[in-house]
């Protein structure tokens, strides 16, 4: 199928094959035609497999005939909603692209930066607005946007978005938009409260499911570290050394963690290396994924909240210094590489603790992670977690010295 049979119009084609894509993926292939019925869809689908095209493209070709507003000026007629600021910013620059050819107009709107410029552009008007929730809400307080006219409502990342406690502020935002609006609701993974979510904002939905949200990328190799919890600084610098190659993306579960191995890496010569988190500014942010992006620097830090949603294609390997504990998140991370046709690599490193998370992955994805016996840091299989106990008061029988216990004269 090419994008010709999806009835898109000559503009939007135009500026698709000046993007360079040919045919579409699957998950637009499936989405593209429902959302240009009008339906609501929620569409389950896992980050690189073209979600921000399936509905980008359609939304502009539902506008496009509106595109010539009237002398009062553009309305927003379609909302985008983004967890992350990275993400945010990553799907307005794809309605730019595919709107260039149109008088389409889109923005976006987000957190830690000035608001002075974002009020202007919104009061100069627009079509498509890209947001994060919490400055889409200041905003409104402001008075600074009207969402009464808004058309298509487009809820991205939402199992992400529900982890980062948004669930209130999507669902006052939704409110704010009329009724009788089109919703769009895409997820990598499906888990309960994101169901009871899409049941109370869509209507009717069509439900589009591309590749199992279980399946794990099928041009990835998988390897697996067991290694004691105080040697994967020592694992990690052997493995940097010897094994991988190329641009890589290191998970840790924490900010602090990924502060820390960064000042390792730092203090080890590794000054290509970058960090990615939530506590780092937005200018911070943007400069270190430019510079991953452009091959500046070749080692990325993340968590996963940091790097949900970023577009790296050509990325070689990706290394789990902290396994997950959701297995879905596993799939997720392994995911950003290998991708385009490309190959990718993926090495974990489990210590006794994590065992348990190692077999619910295992589970979801049905397949055995093959284990790398040979280096130097060995886990010995008998190896327990290591449990810190807490200490107790040092007085034992209460809280009370042993001076205050002796009887004394007191003044009263």
């Amino acid at each position: 199928m090419s994008f010709k049979d999806l009835k898109l119009n000559k503009p939007i084609l135009r500026a698709v094959a000046e993007a360079g894509y040919d045919n579409p993926t699957l998950v637009q292939e499936k989405t593209i035609p429902l959302v240009l019925e009008r339906q609501d869809v929620i569409t389950s689908a896992q980050t690189g497999t073209g979600k921000t095209a399936a509905f980008a493209l359609p939304i502009l070709q539902l506008l496009y005939d509106q595109q010539d507003a009237p002398k009062k000026g553009k309305t927003i007629k379609a909302l985008v909603i983004s967890p992350t600021r990275e993400l945010a910013i990553q799907i307005a620059k794809n309605f730019k692209t595919y709107a260039s050819h149109t008088n389409l107009t889109s923005a976006v709107i987000y957190g830690g930066t000035s608001i002075e410029p974002q009020i202007d552009i919104l009061k100069k008007g627009i079509d498509i607005l890209v947001a994060t929730p919490g400055r889409l809400l200041d905003l409104h307080k402001q008075d600074e946007l009207n969402l009464d006219y808004v058309e298509v409502f487009v809820l991205d990342e939402a199992d992400l978005m529900l982890d980062m406690g948004f669930i209130d502020d999507v669902r006052k935002i939704e409110r704010l938009c009329p009724e009788d609006k089109q919703t769009l609701l895409f997820s990598a993974t499906m888990p309960y409260k994101v169901e009871q979510l899409a049941s109370s904002i869509l209507k009717t939905p069509k439900r589009i499911e591309v590749t199992p949200t279980s399946s794990a990328a099928k041009d990835v190799s998988q390897v697996l570290y067991y290694v004691p919890k105080r040697n994967k600084i020592e694992l990690c610098l052997h493995l940097l050394r010897n094994t991988v190659k190329g641009s890589i993306l290191i998970f840790r579960r924490t900010k602090f963690g990924v502060d820390k191995l960064h000042q390792t890496l730092i203090s080890n010569g590794y000054d290509d290396a970058e960090r990615l988190h939530g506590d780092r500014s937005q200018i911070e942010r943007q400069n270190a994924l430019a510079d991953f992006k452009r091959g500046k620097v070749n080692i990325l830090i993340a968590t996963d909240v940091a790097a949900r949603g970023i577009d790296i294609i050509e990325l070689d390997s990706v290394i789990n210094f902290d396994l997950p504990n959701v297995p879905e998140t596993y799939v997720h991370r392994i995911g950003r590489t290998g991708r385009a046709g490309n190959f990718g690599h993926s090495y974990s490193l489990c210590s006794a603790d994590e065992k348990s998370y190692v077999q619910t992955i295992q589970k979801l994805i049905n397949v055995q992670i093959p284990v790398e016996n040979d280096h130097p840091y060995p886990l010995d299989p008998k190896a327990k977690p290591i449990v810190h106990k807490k200490k107790g008061s040092k007085y034992k029988k209460g809280r009370k010295s042993e001076a205050s216990k002796k009887k004394k004269k007191r003044w009263y």
